[in-house]
């Protein structure tokens, strides 16, 4: 009988540091989420399940170009790309990127601007980035709810960064700016 209780408090310890040891890791570490629309497209799909490292941001500063997951002021999560740090002036004309003066090169967009026709993917404005926030846009420009439309986005406000695609497993990979 003793032997049966000390088998089953065992198997009970074990469960329970399972279960916290899961829940320490989803709240503070890593966590799951599910892209929604098609404002990342084509480097993100409608329905692609991501891991959101929140620990990146903890230790480190977003750089441009990441993308994050960040608390939305509709009470939703947003993923989206980051293009403007803390400071920076961005200005978007003739399809170009401008940060501080200095052109980037956008090559994630590079399918999208082969297929418009009626003007450019991105439309031209100029934007200074307050300090404590960033300046993140979707990479579908013409379909995204961002920046351009709910301001800068307060650093304290994001949640992390994310870089692996896991679901559907067949388009499984990480993301990587060429």
């Amino acid at each position: 009988m003793t032997k049966k209780k000390n088998e089953l408090w065992e198997w009970t310890k074990a469960l329970l540091i399972a279960v916290i040891l899961a829940a320490v890791i989803r709240y503070f570490l890593f966590a799951p989420i599910v892209v929604d629309g098609l404002s990342m497209m084509p480097t993100l799909k409608d329905q692609d399940r991501m891991i959101v490292n929140k620990l990146s941001y903890e230790i480190g500063k977003p750089h441009r170009f990441d993308i994050i997951v960040f608390h939305a002021p509709e009470g939703k999560d947003y993923i989206k790309r980051v293009i403007g740090l803390p400071g920076d002036n961005i200005e978007y004309k003739n399809d170009t990127l401008y940060v501080n003066g200095k052109a980037y090169k956008e090559p994630y967009l590079d399918e999208y601007k082969k297929q418009v026709a009626d003007g450019p993917l991105t439309g031209s404005f100029k934007e200074k980035v307050p300090k404590g926030e960033i300046f993140v846009m979707g990479d579908n420009r013409r379909f995204s709810k961002d920046s351009r439309h709910i301001g800068p986005v307060p650093l304290s406000k994001v949640v992390g960064k994310t870089s692996v695609v896991y679901w559907p497993l067949k388009d499984s990979h990480f993301i990587t700016i060429k």
